[in-house]
């Protein structure tokens, strides 16, 4: 048996290869590798999946298309060069067309070149890539994403919520120590208006963007009563990290956030998904602090508004009060006038009339007292009289009560040796002295005892 050597095979494959595919091919594939060699070649390992099923064959039911590895079977593997003569002009080309320049995840359209080296083996070299091909891709992309959030019916869910009024408490996602969130808070600062801001720190570009906001998003929902609003920003950095902002995962978070969100991650003519979703979404974060700035300015200008209108109210009313005040005082100052003026008639008539009357009584006590003296005269004479008469009476009575009368008479009065009247027998004792008044004499006496005298 005749044998080769596996050069000798490999450059016959290489011919066969040269004669049966001698000219360029138009190939859709997706980008999974891709480096950028120091001798200015660039690198790339290029796959086509089965977006169809996953990896275990099972469909797809959520309208959208993933990219990773995990999504999707690989159908066909190829590695390409783009040789550094090609590359240069072709990168610029791409970035210029498109906005953002060629990266891993990207679906494109090569023209590519067959070939087969007896060391490397198979390899495609890439001419040209047609950029409006990338362009429609990544919309498509993007078109199907949205179209699942609005049939999942929540793409409008953020931006149908209020921005609070004032918005003064902003939790903010962003990389920590980056130069667009320093901006945003510096611009803050330098407004001299009342914030309070809190980093929730987030990756903002690579592989990990899309779990990073959604923990930042969880951190803020578990203490979601302090804060007002939601502000994702980055400054600036490559464009292809924008890709991480293209997620239905991080769409759908964001759009069913119960607290209003803002983005501003930073470039002029992107607008990621992301942004599509948010209740509001501006360029940078400088944009983003002034938005919030002049939401503020806003506020104080209506509160100043506001508290000229009241002052102004206040003074129409004070001043509709002065004057009800005025006619009241005037009306009350006329009728206090009419009053006392009528009071003071009143009196007078009330004085004439007292006068008239004191005159009237003082003429009938007049009258009264000028009679009354010869009847105070005659009735003191006839008291007088009576009295007399019963003197004159007293007189003759004590004089029949006399005691030298009364013995003349024939009767006589009896004592004890104190001079007191004696009226019974029991008055005194056995033995007392007895003394006996008669006309003529005094006669004296002892009691005797009863029993002897029996």
């Amino acid at each position: 048996m005749k044998s080769i050597s596996l050069s000798e095979l490999n450059g016959m494959v290489r011919q066969a290869l040269a004669l049966t595919f001698p000219e360029d091919y138009w190939v859709v594939a997706e980008i999974a590798e891709m480096r950028e060699g120091n001798n200015g070649h660039c690198y790339l390992e290029l796959v086509e999946k089965d977006h169809a099923t996953d990896a275990w064959g099972t469909p797809f039911t959520n309208g959208y298309s993933r990219y990773d590895s995990a999504a999707g079977r690989f159908k066909a593997r190829a590695k390409a060069n783009i040789w550094a003569n090609v590359w240069r002009p072709l990168k610029r080309k791409f970035e210029r067309e498109s906005g953002q320049p060629l990266s891993i995840g990207m679906k494109v359209l090569m023209q590519v070149h067959i070939n087969f080296h007896e060391q490397y083996g198979y390899s495609l070299t890439i001419n040209d890539i047609d950029t409006s091909f990338s362009i429609g891709e990544m919309a498509r992309k993007r078109k199907e994403i949205l179209e699942q959030l609005e049939e999942d019916g929540v793409i409008d869910l953020n931006r149908q919520l209020t921005l609070p009024r004032p918005l003064q408490r902003i939790a903010v996602i962003s990389a920590e120590g980056a130069a667009g969130y320093g901006d945003f808070c510096k611009q803050l600062t330098e407004s001299e208006l009342c914030f309070r801001t809190r980093l929730f720190a987030a990756t903002m570009q690579g592989s990990e963007v899309e779990g990073s906001i959604i923990a930042a998003l969880n951190a803020i929902a578990d203490d979601i009563s302090n804060w007002d609003c939601v502000v994702i920003i980055r400054g600036g950095g490559a464009v292809t990290d924008l890709n991480g902002f293209e997620t239905y995962l991080l769409a759908a978070n964001i759009a069913q956030f119960p607290l209003p969100v803002i983005t501003g991650i930073g470039h002029d003519r992107d607008l990621t998904v992301v942004d599509y979703v948010a209740n509001t979404h501006l360029k940078t974060p400088t944009a983003v602090a002034q938005f919030i700035i002049d939401k503020m300015q806003n506020e104080l200008k209506t509160l100043q508004e506001y508290g000229e209108r009241l002052r102004r109210a206040t003074e129409n009313h004070l001043q509709q009060q002065r004057r009800q005040f005025d006619n009241i005082a005037r009306r009350y100052e006329r009728a206090a006038h009419f009053f006392c003026q009528h009071q003071r008639k009143q009196l007078m008539r009330l004085a004439a009339t007292m006068q008239i009357l004191s005159t009237s009584q003082l003429k009938q006590r007049r009258h009264h007292l000028e009679t009354l003296d010869p009847r105070l005269r005659q009735y003191t004479e006839n008291y007088l009289s009576r009295q007399h008469q019963r003197l004159s009476l007293a007189k003759k009575t004590l004089q029949m009560a006399e005691p030298d009368r009364i013995l003349k008479l024939g009767f006589s009065i009896t004592t004890d040796a104190d001079g007191h009247v004696l009226r019974h027998p029991d008055d005194l004792k056995a033995g007392s002295l007895i003394i006996t008044r008669l006309q003529n004499g005094i006669m004296h006496s002892i009691k005797t005892d009863e029993a002897q005298d029996s």
